[in-house]
């Protein structure tokens, strides 16, 4: 079996893993990477054994697939999305972009389990069809905070470049449990087996009940699943409302008393 496509403006990605992940989004990342590797994707009928092979407009790319290892390269099905209310605020707008506020507790994708409605079903809602929605960027569900959507494809490439080559920023205040006495740092440490890096900065401290809260401003280098929590979390000082890794009853108590 093979899957064929010819590279144009509208479905173009410079890199060829990146291409067959954005085209191919039903070929699970790892088999992507294998496939190339072992000869089974050719370039104008040319075997390409390179993941960061540079495709060009117009390239013809081929991708050989075994029948009897289509269920073992095949992704599970996702789940289906639709257009539902969600309510966020608007921080800009432009024909290119839509920046938003999310709010916490609102997953940005549904997942398997998910039932309430999501960030992207929501932006789906509020374009009533006149433009397809991508996300370049992702926020925790308990997270609340800034998210650029991009309007069309070309402007999600651009951003999704601009997001790899660092040329972008990511700030969160976090509230951290516990007396923070370094006013600024930096974490280097693995998070689930990949180096995570951020910098913070302390920028006020509070005292309820009796307990010593410190608030962070904090700059990621990198974007690991989770990482906030887990490097603050081995340093002593979880996050305020995090039950994975902080105090269950504190958080309970919290929530209880600060929403």
């Amino acid at each position: 079996m093979e899957k064929e496509t010819t590279v144009n403006e509208k479905n173009y990605y410079s890199r060829l893993d990146t291409f067959i992940r954005k085209n191919y989004p039903e070929i699970k990342l790892g088999a992507i990477y294998s496939l190339i590797r072992k000869g089974f994707v050719k370039v104008n009928e040319k075997r390409v054994k390179k993941n960061n092979y540079i495709l060009e407009i117009g390239d013809n790319v081929k991708i050989i697939l075994a029948e009897n290892k289509l269920e073992e390269i095949s992704r599970p099905a996702q789940p289906s999305l639709k257009a539902r209310p969600v309510s966020f605020d608007i921080i800009y707008e432009d024909k290119n972009l839509l920046v938003i506020n999310k709010p916490a507790k609102v997953s940005v994708h549904p997942g398997s389990k998910e039932e309430m409605a999501t960030i992207i079903e929501g932006v789906m809602h509020y374009s009533r069809g006149e433009f397809e929605p991508h996300l370049v960027h992702r926020l925790d569900k308990l997270t609340s905070g800034v998210m650029v959507v991009a309007k069309n494809k070309q402007t999600a490439r651009e951003l999704t470049q601009l997001i790899k080559s660092r040329e972008t920023r990511k700030y969160y205040l976090t509230l951290l449990v516990g007396n923070l006495n370094k006013k600024n740092g930096e974490l280097v440490s693995t998070v689930y087996g990949k180096t995570a890096q951020l910098k913070y900065q302390l920028k006020k401290k509070f005292d309820l009940f009796g307990d010593i809260y410190s608030l962070v401003e904090i700059e990621l280098y990198t974007g690991r699943k989770h990482q906030i929590r887990v490097q603050f979390a081995d340093l002593g000082f979880p996050i305020a409302g995090d039950d994975n890794h902080g105090d269950k009853k504190r958080n309970k108590f919290l929530r209880k008393n600060y929403g």
